[in-house]
Formats: C-alpha cells, structure tokens, sequence
C-alpha cells in the first residue's frame, strides 16, 4: 500500500489494483476564489480518472472543491460518512456522483486486499462536540429527532490491507476527535502511518480589523503553536511508525493576499522540526514529507523523491505576480442596490433569531454588518428589531460584533446557501470584523451561518 500526495487535504491511497481518491481540491479557487495552491498543482483532475473510488471528508471546499468535482469523471462512486444531515451527500450529488454512505466504524471492503473504515470526528456521540465545542444544542436537537449520530462534519478514514494501517485523520480536532482516534487505536493496533492537520484553516487573526499589525502577528504565533500543539496529542495516543502534516495548506489570493502575512500557517518543515523536539512524541517515529505527486510506499518506508521545502521568496514574488491579481467568483457580480438588500433581510434576520432562540443563545451583542452605499444592517442577539440604517451606527453600551465583507458577497449569503454561506466566507477570509470589547462568542458566530433568506 502507498500514498500519493497531491496537495493540500488531497492524496492517493493504493494498494494492489485498488486506488481510491480522497478529498479532491486541486483546482485553484476553493471559498469564493480566495484560496489557491502553492506551489502551483501540476496535476490536472482529469490525470486522477483512473480512480475506483473518492473519498471526502466533510463538506468544505477545501475537501469537496466543486470545480474539482466537475473535472473528474461522475461514474467514480463517492464515499462518505452517513451523518445525520444530509447537505454533503446532496452537494456531491449535485455535482453528478453516485454517493455512497459509510456506517460510523465499519470496515468496509473496496477490492484486491484495501479495506476503508469511516469514523466521525465526535465519534457519533453528540456530547463529545457539545463537550468541547461548547455546542450542547445539537445534541438536543439529535435526541429529539431520535438519532444518535454524529453532529459535526469531519470525519476520518482508515485504509488497511490486512497488513498495513494508514490513519487519514483530515481536518479532525484534537481533542474532540480523541476518542474516534483512540477506537481506531485500539482496534487496529499499530498505526504505520498517520496523516494529520498541523494548522488551522479559518479567518483568525488576519480578519480582525481591529488589530494592529503587531498584534495580529502575535495572535498569529499563538495560534500557530496550538495548532501543532493539538497535532502532537494525536501523535502520542497514536504512536504511528509514521506520521505526515498534510491538511490545511493554501494561499490567499486576490484582494486577500496581503494577509498571507498574518495567517496562522505552518510550513511543514517547521511542523517536523517541531514533533522533531516534542518529548511526547516517539523518536523512532519518522515524518514524512512529499512533493506534490510524490509517493510514500507504507511496507518498505520508502518515498519516490526527497523532500523539496518550499522557497519562501519564490512563494512571495508567486503571490504578488500572480495570486495578487486573480478575481473572486463574485466580483464578476453586478454591485447590489439598497432595494434587493431590504428585499432579502426580513426574512434573513427571522431565520437569523429562529436558530439563535432553537440554540438556546441570548446576548446584548449587537452585530452590524455592512450592506452597501454606507448603509449598515444592525440586529441584535436577543431577540430585538432590526435595522437598516445610513452610515455605521453610534456605539451603545451593548457589546459590539461589525462585519465587513464584499456587498456582492453579503448578498450572495443573505439570499441563501445556494449562492454563498457564511461559514465559507469567514474561513477564506472574506469576511473582516472586530468584537468591542473582546469576548468571542462562538454561538453568535454559528446562527451567522442561518442569517439567509
């Protein structure tokens, strides 16, 4: 059995005559056109048709990349998670792939000698992310709906051959995904490679607009180092013979790319260097790092070519003459008026106050969130008016969220999940904002997502 590295989440796992392709994003352009490779992918979709099978994940671009999808032959069976919700078997369905739904911790056989167990990042138990995510609401909503079942959106796959174990743990979090990792542990044995996320993929820090430039550094550091922090957990519970950071990795492009610089990014030779001197994990643990379409051949602990680091001033000059100039998929929209934003927040801000009273939540947050012409919608979280009013309103004593983003965009969310969300907006990066005073309050981020029409 081998792995193939492509990019990014996306790699090749084979063995025999069996390949199966796991979360696809190759072309450049994932979260509206902000996120792109580097170095640039080689490979085109259409080189990986051979496949017998894809596997994704979850749902974000970065996993399920619709443009990537649309260049890959639809007769490919695609494998994922049988979660509770069904929003990422409909979107692959969308795209004309068969899906094929996966019981939480089933080994399931794909031919020759490859077998695939899916397991959810929370284990199927919904107190575990309420646990740690601070998300008890979702487990309330699965009791009531008579599921027990996975409330989040990760998962992880194990391949084996009867032989050999290759963990690809994707985005899953530690410490959320501890027990899904320690069931694998303890049903397999040894792991002979592990494959993990070494840094976070989201819009902090560098969509604070709040933040000095010093400031925005040191939040960057801190959570760089958590990051590869949370990764070693993984490595101790697993004690794999070998492990590689392979998720996570991307570029901003476009009017974003000068955040690049305040990105909570590791390279990878940093994370090596990193689990290189962490007591907690094994010296004879080996990393394992690959080019884009180099190979690592699990049984011999062999790869096809030595690893090259990336040149940090080649990726800059990449950034400013070419990334620098690319055109997010909305841009090419014409510039709202004021008229289609009073047609769509009605019913945006009552979708908004349903989810946020089903949750459970109750602030005296108020959010104002950018329109267009220096008009400003302003909502708060406890369950008052909405507004639309000229020019950015007068502080109150409320504590203050102000959202910035594209007026193209923002209408794109408010009329629905179909044209944008605003999940993916604030993991590309498009979305600036600042919190007076600083106190981030997770659930007022989650019912933004319901904000839509």
């Amino acid at each position: 059995m081998r792995v193939r590295h492509i990019k990014s989440s996306t790699v090749l796992v084979e063995s025999e005559d069996t390949a199966v392709l796991c979360d696809p994003w190759i072309v450049d352009g994932a979260f509206y056109g902000a996120w792109a490779h580097y170095p640039p992918v080689e490979l085109d979709p259409e080189d990986l048709n051979h496949v017998d099978y894809i596997y994704i994940s979850h749902i974000h671009p970065d996993h399920c990349h619709r443009a990537t999808l649309e260049r890959l032959d639809s007769d490919i069976p695609v494998l994922i998670h049988d979660y509770n919700w069904d929003f990422l078997k409909h979107n692959v369905e969308a795209a004309g792939f068969g899906v094929r739904e996966l019981p939480h911790d089933e080994r399931v056989h794909l031919g020759g000698d490859l077998y695939v167990n899916v397991l959810a990042s929370d284990d199927c138990d919904p107190e575990v992310c309420g646990n740690h995510f601070a998300c008890p609401w979702m487990a309330e909503d699965a009791s009531t709906q008579g599921i027990d079942g996975s409330t989040q959106i990760d998962s992880m796959a194990v391949f084996d051959d009867g032989e050999h174990t290759v963990l690809n743990l994707n985005d899953c979090r530690w410490p959320m995904s501890r027990h899904a990792a320690g069931r694998v542990k303890q049903q397999y044995g040894e792991i002979d490679l592990a494959m993990l996320q070494y840094t976070f993929a989201g819009g902090y820090p560098q969509g604070r607009i709040d933040y000095s430039h010093e400031k925005l550094l040191a939040e960057r550091e801190e959570r760089r180092l958590q990051s590869l922090e949370n990764a070693v957990g993984f490595l101790e519970l697993l004690e794999p013979d070998y492990y590689m950071p392979f998720a996570g990795s991307y570029t901003l492009a476009g009017d974003l790319a000068d955040l690049n610089e305040y990105v909570a990014r590791s390279t990878r030779t940093q994370a090596r260097d990193y689990f290189a001197e962490e007591d907690r994990v094994d010296d004879d643990a080996e990393c394992v790092l690959l080019n884009s379409g180099d190979w690592f051949d699990v049984a011999a602990g062999e790869q096809s070519d030595p690893y090259e680091p990336v040149d940090p001033d080649a990726r800059r000059e990449y950034i400013d003459t070419e990334l620098a100039d690319r055109e997010f998929t909305y841009e090419s929209d014409p510039m709202p008026t004021p008229a289609e934003f009073r047609e769509y927040v009605p019913a945006a801000y009552e979708n908004f106050d349903a989810k946020r009273r089903e949750i459970g939540f109750e602030s005296e947050t108020e959010v104002v969130l950018s329109l267009v012409d220096d008009r400003y919608l302003r909502f708060t979280a406890d369950g008052g008016e909405h507004e639309i009013t000229d020019g950015l309103p007068e502080r109150t004593d409320r504590r203050r969220v102000r959202m910035e983003m594209d007026p193209r965009l923002t209408l794109r969310i408010l009329k629905g999940p179909r044209y944008a969300h605003f999940n993916n907006a604030y993991i590309g990066s498009h979305l600036g904002f600042s919190i007076e005073p600083d106190v981030y309050e997770r659930s007022l981020f989650y019912a933004m997502s319901f904000l839509h029409a």
